[in-house]
């Protein structure tokens, strides 16, 4: 029922929104993010994205709720399952899958890894999770096989696109080079697809099929794709034609005979994680925060990063694709992946940011160097046109015209492009106060500096917007001064 009253919301939501974008512009809040050359969304297409998001959030929030670990108390030890707790669970697991998920000693051995061991392992990929398995769940859903084969991923590279194992397999689905040409991946200076979320999926769900059809039964296919088919032929000649992975476990490579408890393992995980108290780790990104826009130019993720005042790190999170650090913008490398915030900034800024790109030279370190007639300017606490204006020797009407400014509000940390052929040299600006966190014993609280948004606040401290906006719902986030405190996490 709380699905659906959360449905029911956002479509109210979305309506009201519909409604809002109907008033005269100037009787809206002001909520675009602004960027270098004031790269501004368009308002309506802004706010129907915002319900969208809000829509997705809503109804997640419950899954959010169950696996908080700031409003459950973890006990003083964790708990303690028998084998045949272990057996039962595996038990109503199988009836729903058309893998073995059997329980065993070997089996019991591989869930103490994950549940104990590797705890901190175990919650960061179920962060993960969120980012990967809906890609996954599709693309196995189009070839026609089972959807918990998303959680062979875990086992391969717990998660992580750029893993890359000691013999040189790679990606999400550790291909080697070989085997990822074979399926179709694209590997050269520029570009490995083996680290590519989209391409590597399709190629894995390929691969998998392959072996499928080969041997008949998943637990043989999930061995072949570890050790090779050939190893896996030799295991059945060695045990006299048994096909059963079980039967030929002993005639198997070392590292095979735990792949598939490895496998049934992660089944359990994902299944049990609340009944061990592991949780998802805060930070990430969902499925439906991230899309991707068509780059027709070489870039830099540099460039990319200073543009949308983002991190490198994220940039590069997002795009493991590309091996430089850049987006070669020719044939099909174009795909340039951002959170969907700043990819609405560039599509709707998209002229002016290509011609930007090409307009600026390339240093020697992969920076750029900024034209010399543009001057940015960002407002600070204090600031109104009439000042910036008086500052750099030039009128209010020009600042509105050159930035497309309807009213005379700023905000602070907006971002303002002035012409230096037509004032004089904007002077230096101070930078940043250091983030100011404080604790009280029950809450730890982070002071708003000026430019703060809660989208770049989450991220800085490895949360998550819906968790500051649970944290705070006493807070207007639409209306922040710098100064205003906010709870951004728990003291235990």
């Amino acid at each position: 029922m709380k699905r659906y009253t959360l449905l029911l919301a956002a479509i109210c939501a979305l309506g009201s929104t519909a409604r809002a974008s109907s008033l005269p512009s100037d009787s809206i809040e002001e909520g675009t993010k602004d960027s270098i050359l004031v790269l501004r969304d368009t308002e309506e297409a802004a706010r129907i994205d915002s319900a969208i998001l809000c829509y997705y959030e809503d109804l997640l929030l419950f899954t959010d709720e169950l696996y908080s670990s700031d409003d459950l108390a973890l006990p003083d030890s964790l708990p303690h399952f028998t084998g045949e707790d272990y057996r039962l669970r595996l038990s109503t697991m199988d009836a729903r899958t058309p893998f073995d998920l059997s329980y065993n000693s070997v089996v019991e051995a591989f869930i103490h890894l994950y549940v104990s061991k590797k705890r901190e392992l175990s919650a960061a990929c179920l962060r993960r999770s969120d980012q990967y398995f809906p890609l996954f769940e599709e693309t196995f859903d189009r070839y026609g096989l089972p959807l918990e084969l998303k959680y062979l991923s875990v086992v391969e590279s717990a998660l992580d696109p750029k893993a890359r194992s000691r013999a040189g397999a790679t990606g999400l689905w550790q291909f080697m080079y070989g085997t990822g040409k074979v399926f179709g991946l694209k590997i050269n200076s520029y570009v490995d697809e083996r680290s590519d979320p989209v391409r590597s999926t399709e190629a894995a769900a390929k691969y998998l099929s392959y072996l499928h059809e080969m041997f008949g039964d998943w637990n043989l296919a999930l061995a072949a794709y570890n050790c090779g088919e050939g190893r896996v032929a030799r295991a059945i000649r060695r045990s006299g034609g048994k096909k059963d992975y079980w039967d030929i476990y002993p005639f198997l490579p070392r590292e095979t005979r735990g792949y598939v408890p490895a496998f049934i393992a992660v089944n359990y995980l994902f299944e049990h994680a609340g009944d061990h108290y592991i949780f998802p780790k805060h930070g990430g990104f969902r499925s439906y925060e991230i899309d991707s826009v068509h780059v027709r130019q070489k870039v830099s993720f540099d460039v990319i990063a200073e543009l949308l005042e983002m991190d490198v790190e994220t940039v590069a999170l997002l795009n493991p694709t590309y091996r430089l650090n850049v987006v070669p913008g020719y044939d099909d490398y174009t795909a340039l992946y951002l959170p969907k915030e700043k990819l609405n900034l560039w599509i709707a800024n998209e002229d002016t940011i290509s011609t930007l790109i090409a307009s600026r030279a390339e240093t020697d370190d992969g920076s750029l160097e900024a034209p010399k007639d543009v001057i940015y300017y960002t407002v600070r606490s204090g600031d109104y046109l009439g000042k910036i204006a008086s500052q750099n020797g030039c009128s209010v009407r020009q600042i509105q015209y050159w930035n497309g400014l309807s009213g005379t509000s700023l905000k602070p940390g907006q971002k303002l492009v002035l012409y230096a052929d037509q004032v004089r040299q904007a002077p230096p600006q101070p930078k940043p106060a250091p983030a100011k966190i404080e604790e009280d014993g029950e809450n730890v609280y982070y002071s708003i500096r000026p430019g703060d948004t809660l989208w770049d606040i989450a991220k800085a401290r490895g949360l998550s917007v819906n968790d500051l906006k649970r944290w705070n719902s006493n807070v207007n986030f639409n209306n922040m001064k710098p100064g205003q405190k906010i709870v951004i996490g728990k003291t235990s």
